[in-house]
């Protein structure tokens, strides 16, 4: 008896271990992720990517589309009425030979917002006859109506002469539209579906916008204008989350660098347009119309497997899945597919123990509170002189949808350099040596002569194609500086503070009447503290994301540290 009890209590033992190392084993095994079956099944990018990059290819450059006030509400020579000469619109001949005596000259051009004072003779001039004799050359009065260059944009059709901070309230109206329209986005996509969240964004883009091509008044104009982008500047986020999505990790900064590309190819597009149909309203209603193609993506769009797989749909999950299979000519194991199906959360590993809280973590570590201090300038800054200068291409010469052309042009190198060169120089080296640079550029632009045409044009571009460099840049390290945890909440600050800078930016063209160089040294002077700012952060080249806190901070201090938690 007491041989067979001891048997028993080592029997009992036994299992009780292999019990807990089955336990122990079932805790510690790594699941089957969507990426492991890209990388070593699927293709981590064959010919489904492929096609799904092409399709999303159309929305990624209709996303560009609100950006057209850059024309339909450009800045448009204008002089004041003259109405003791038979002027009693705002579409006479500009410039008559009789001008100069009723209008002052700067050294711009005729006078925009005064003129001379009228005598009061009994005699007036005709549009043909306008002699010096019927005004005081001495003194100046207010325009009490306006002649323009141009009658076909939204400044000579609501008559807004020498309204400049209203004129560029279009744009910065967009941009805060872009930043309202994150939120909402987020949740229809989570929510909804990434294809339901594109095809809506495309539609509410080119029905607002075919709507505002109807505006009566410019009050109508700005509401749709901010009303476009807060329901339809969603359409680049959503098609941008729509094709990494399915790429392996290896295929990832490439695909973030071509729809980032793409975006750039589509102000391509829409300068081009805008050259072609500069009548605005026409304009507007050539962008938008072809908007409601996005229709046809209910049909011939699959849904994202990364967003099914989260939801639990398996049914749609498994028929997608097995249309990659079939589409890059690859196989798929059941065991791989009822892993992927048959799982009942996201394939993400839970932390084993609750964090003190974001606040709390950046009040108690002094590098988390310094990079969170750090990074939101950077951002500010980017985005800043990114849009500033795309801006203010528009009036480097007078072919300014040529300018805008090359400047958006000149972006798609940019976010392909970056991809280049950050692996090889390092983190801090590029974004620190194209803040510089760019800012060499502004302040050489300033002082550059105005007939030195083609000198101007390849500076400004340079500046441009090094503030591009950043931006693609600046979303790789501002990843690699935050733990795990805190990562995507900390980005997504970082990027919506910088929203500043694009609420701003449309403003800046109006400084020039007060001095033509304000804008490019205010681009200058916030690339040069950025500059210096990436010099407070460590390198991160080489170095694997940080998942705690812990090894955040510890990079920098020492690359092995980190190295040897990654063995662990």
């Amino acid at each position: 008896m007491t041989k067979d009890h001891q048997k028993s209590n080592v029997d009992a033992e036994s299992q009780s271990k292999n019990s807990a190392d089955s336990k122990t084993e079932e805790v510690v095994q790594k699941p089957l992720s969507l990426d492991d079956v890209l990388t070593n099944e699927l293709g981590q990018f064959g010919w489904f990517q492929l096609r799904n990059i092409l399709l999303v290819a159309i929305p990624i450059l209709m996303s560009a589309f609100p950006n057209e006030y850059v024309f339909s509400a450009a800045a448009t020579p204008h002089r004041c009425r003259i109405p003791e000469c038979g002027e009693v619109s705002k579409s006479h001949k500009y410039d008559p030979e009789w001008i100069m005596n009723a209008v002052p000259s700067t050294n711009k051009g005729l006078d925009s917002c005064k003129r001379f004072l009228p005598l009061d003779v009994d005699s007036n001039g005709t549009l043909d006859y306008c002699p010096a004799t019927l005004f005081n050359n001495t003194a100046k009065v207010a325009c009490d109506g306006f002649v323009y260059t141009k009658n076909n944009t939204v400044v000579y059709e609501f008559d807004l002469g020498c309204q400049e901070w209203l004129r560029a309230l279009a744009g910065t109206l967009n941009s805060i539209g872009t930043l309202l329209v994150l939120p909402i986005t987020g949740f229809i996509s989570d929510r909804y579906g990434r294809r339901f969240a594109l095809i809506i964004s495309v539609l509410n883009l080119g029905t607002i916008g075919l709507i505002r091509a109807f505006s009566v008044n410019y009050t109508m104009y700005l509401i749709l204008q901010i009303l476009q982008t807060t329901l339809g500047a969603g359409t680049y986020s959503s098609a941008y989350i729509f094709v990494t999505e399915l790429v392996g990790p290896k295929y990832r900064v490439v695909t973030s660098a071509t729809s980032s590309s793409l975006f750039g190819l589509g102000q391509v597009v829409l300068g081009s347009i805008a050259w072609l149909i500069t009548p605005w309203r026409n304009l507007l209603m050539a962008l938008h119309i072809p908007c409601y193609i996005i229709i046809s993506y209910f049909w011939i769009l699959s849904e994202s497997l990364r967003w099914l797989l989260s939801k639990n749909k398996h049914t749609e999950a498994k028929e997608v899945l097995l249309t990659i299979a079939r589409v890059n000519k690859k196989n798929i194991s059941e065991k791989s597919l009822n892993a992927l199906l048959n799982k009942n959360e996201p394939n993400v590993i839970p932390s084993k123990t609750a964090g003190p809280g974001l606040v709390r973590s950046i009040l108690r570590s002094p590098v988390l509170r310094r990079r969170v201090c750090t990074t939101p300038v950077w951002w500010i800054t980017a985005i800043f002189v990114y849009y500033g200068l795309s801006i203010n291409s528009t009036g480097l010469s007078d072919t300014m949808h040529l300018n805008y052309i090359l400047t958006c042009a000149i972006e798609i190198s940019g976010f392909y350099t970056a991809v280049l060169v950050l692996d090889r120089i390092g983190r801090k080296a590029t974004l620190s040596s194209c803040y510089l640079i760019c800012a060499i550029c502004n302040i050489a632009f300033v002082f550059i002569p105005n007939d030195m045409t083609a000198t101007r044009l390849i500076v400004y571009l340079l500046g441009k194609f090094t503030i591009s460099t950043v931006m693609t840049s600046m979303y790789l390290y501002t990843s690699e500086l935050y733990p795990t945890e805190y990562r995507h909440t900390l980005l997504a600050f970082s990027s919506m503070v910088g929203r500043v800078g694009s609420v701003v930016a449309p403003l800046t063209p109006v400084l020039k009447e007060y001095w033509h160089g304000i804008p490019s040294f205010m681009f200058a002077s916030m690339a040069m503290l950025s500059a210096l700012l990436v010099f407070t952060q460590p390198e991160t080249r080489g170095l694997k994301m940080p998942d705690s806190l812990a090894e955040a901070e510890a990079i920098g201090r020492s690359a092995f540290t980190v190295n040897k938690k990654a063995v662990k």
